[in-house]
C-alpha cells in the first residue's frame, strides 16, 4: 500500500474500530451488570418477603408469593427438601435442587400459628402462648443465574438466596428469581445497534479521512509535479508553489525553494568558476604554445625564461584549482596541532625572491598552537604575503598575537589599500580590482578566495581593513588548540 492517503485512511479506520469495539464492549458489560444487579435486587426483595413470612411461622400453604409477577420461588429445608414453591412453577435450575414438588415436612406449617377455629390454646401452666417469631438472615444474599419454567414458558432468571429461621429453630432457605428478559433484550438491542452502526461509522471515518488527507496532501502533489518539471527542464530558476496555510507543508515548500535558490546559486557559481578557469588557463597555455612553436621553427628565438615562467604560472593555477575543487568537495582539514608562529617564520624564510623584505613580528615565547592542516594553513599565509607583495610600495609586515581564545596573524602592506565597498568582493573567486590588474603579473584572483575558504573550514575567519600605513591589513583568526 504505497499511497499515503490509503495508509492514513486505513490507520484511522483501524484506530477508530479498536476504540469503538473497546467502548462498545465496555458499554455492554456495564449495561449487563447494571440490569443484572437490578434483577438481583428484585429477587432479593421477593426472597426477603417470603423469608419474613416464614420467620412469622406462616404455614407453607399460606405463603404469599409473587407468582403473578413472574417471580418463581422455591423454599427448601435444612435437608435440601423442597417444602414450598410458587404457583405454576414447573421446572427450575440454578438453586441447588431441581425439585418443584413440595415434600411433607413436620418442621413447620401446621405445627405453628393459630387454629382454624380461631381459639387460643392454653399451655400446661395455664398461660396463653403468643404467636411465635423467628428471624431473617440480614447478611448479603447469595446470587446466581438459572432458568425456570412457569406456566409452560422457560426463561432465564437471577436468583437470590435468603435464609430464615422459624420460632421453632427450623432454618429454611428461600430461592426467589427475577426475570432477565429485560437485561437480555436491552443488551441485544444495544449489541444489534452497534453491529449495524459500527460498519457505517467506520465507512464514514475512512471516507472522511481519505478526503481530508487528499486535501491536505494536494500541495505536496503540486510540489512533486513542479520538482519533476524542474528536473526535466533543468531550469533551476523555477520555484514550487507555497501554500498560504502556514503548516508543515508550507514550511516544506519554503525550505524546498530555499534549497533550489542555494542550488541555483551553486550551479551558477560553478559555471562561472569553470568559465573563469578556462579563461585563466587559456592565456598561459596559449603563450607557452606560441613560445614552443617559435622555438621549434627558430631555436635561436626560443624564450626559455618566459616559457618557464608561463609553466610555473600554469602549475600554480592548476594547484589552486585542484585545492578549490577539494574544498568544494567537502574535504575536512587535518587535526594536527601546530605552532602558527613557527609556521610564519618558516614561510617567510622560504621567500628569498621577494622584491620587498617581510618584517616579522612574532613573539618568541610561543603560545600560538592551533589545530588544522599544516599545508593548507601554509598556503593561506603564503597567499596573504603574495597579495601584500603585489600591492606594497616599500613595506610588508607580518605579526602574530593571542586574542579572544585564538591566534591572530596580521599581514600589512603600505600600498593603495582596498576601498571599503570592495573589501568583501576581493574574496570572491577570479576577482581582481582594476588597480590590481595593473600590478599583477600572474595572479588569477584565487589567492584570497582560497585563503578565506581554508580559514572558514578551520573554524576561523579572514578579514581586511585599512592599515595605519595607508595600505591594507589582513587578519587571520584561528581558534587555539584545545
Amino acid at each position: 500500500m504505497r499511497s499515503v492517503r490509503a495508509r492514513a485512511a486505513l490507520g484511522a479506520t483501524v484506530v477508530v474500530a479498536l476504540a469503538l469495539v473497546g467502548a462498545g464492549l465496555s458499554v455492554l458489560l456495564v449495561l449487563r451488570a447494571n440490569l443484572t444487579d437490578q434483577a438481583g435486587l428484585q429477587a432479593e426483595v421477593v426472597a426477603r418477603e417470603v423469608a419474613g413470612q416464614l420467620a412469622l411461622d406462616v404455614p407453607y400453604d399460606r405463603l404469599e408469593m409473587r407468582a403473578e409477577e413472574d417471580h418463581p420461588v422455591q423454599v427448601t429445608d435444612e435437608d435440601g427438601r423442597v417444602v414450598a414453591v410458587s404457583e405454576d412453577l414447573q421446572a427450575i435450575s440454578g438453586t441447588g435442587t431441581g425439585q418443584v414438588t413440595p415434600a411433607p415436612s413436620p418442621a413447620a406449617g401446621s405445627s405453628t400459628g393459630s387454629d382454624d377455629d380461631g381459639d387460643d390454646d392454653e399451655s400446661d401452666d395455664g398461660r396463653h402462648s403468643a404467636p411465635g417469631r423467628g428471624e431473617v438472615d440480614s447478611g448479603e444474599p447469595d446470587f446466581g443465574n438459572g432458568t425456570a419454567t412457569v406456566d409452560g414458558e422457560t426463561a432465564d432468571y437471577r436468583f437470590a438466596t435468603v435464609r430464615a429461621t422459624t420460632s421453632a429453630g427450623v432454618t429454611l432457605t428461600v430461592h426467589a428469581g427475577a426475570p432477565l428478559a429485560a437485561e437480555q433484550e436491552a443488551v441485544g438491542s444495544v449489541r444489534g445497534a452497534m453491529l449495524i452502526g459500527l460498519p457505517v461509522l467506520l465507512l464514514v471515518v475512512a471516507v472522511v479521512t481519505w478526503l481530508v488527507t487528499r486535501r491536505a496532501l494536494r500541495p505536496v502533489e503540486g510540489i512533486r509535479r513542479e520538482m519533476a518539471a524542474i528536473t526535466a527542464s533543468e531550469d533551476l530558476s523555477r520555484r514550487v508553489p507555497e501554500p498560504g496555510s502556514g503548516d508543515e507543508i508550507a514550511r516544506l515548500a519554503r525550505t524546498t525553494n530555499e534549497t533550489l535558490t542555494a542550488l541555483e546559486a551553486s550551479v551558477d557559481r560553478q559555471r562561472r568558476f569553470v568559465a573563469d578557469a578556462s579563461h585563466e588557463l587559456r592565456s598561459p597555455i596559449a603563450s607557452l604554445r606560441t613560445q614552443l612553436e617559435v622555438g621549434a621553427a627558430h631555436p635561436e628565438l626560443l624564450d626559455v625564461p618566459g616559457a618557464v615562467a608561463d609553466t610555473v604560472r600554469l602549475q600554480a593555477l592548476a594547484a589552486d584549482l585542484l585545492l578549490l575543487a577539494r574544498l568544494d568537495a567537502g574535504e575536512r582539514p587535518g587535526r594536527t596541532t601546530l605552532d602558527l608562529g613557527a609556521l610564519v617564520h618558516e614561510e617567510v624564510s622560504q621567500r628569498t625572491g621577494d622584491r620587498i623584505a617581510v618584517a616579522v613580528s612574532v613573539p618568541a615565547f610561543g603560545g600560538f598552537e592551533v589545530t588544522g592542516s599544516r599545508g593548507q594553513l601554509a598556503r593561506v599565509i603564503g597567499n596573504l604575503l603574495d597579495n601584500a607583495e603585489r600591492h606594497a610600495e616599500r613595506a610588508v609586515s607580518i605579526s602574530a598575537r593571542v586574542e579572544r581564545g585564538g591566534v591572530v596573524v596580521a599581514v600589512t602592506d603600505d600600498g593603495a589599500g582596498v576601498p571599503p565597498d570592495e573589501r568583501e568582493r576581493i574574496f570572491e573567486r577570479f576577482v581582481r580590482l582594476d588597480d590590481a590588474r595593473t600590478r599583477d603579473e600572474g595572479g588569477a584572483g584565487l589567492g584570497l578566495a582560497i585563503a578565506r575558504d581554508v580559514a572558514s573550514r578551520h573554524g576561523g575567519r579572514l578579514t581586511v581593513e585599512g592599515a595605519r600605513e595607508g595600505g591594507a591589513r589582513f587578519e587571520l583568526w584561528l581558534p587555539s588548540a584545545g
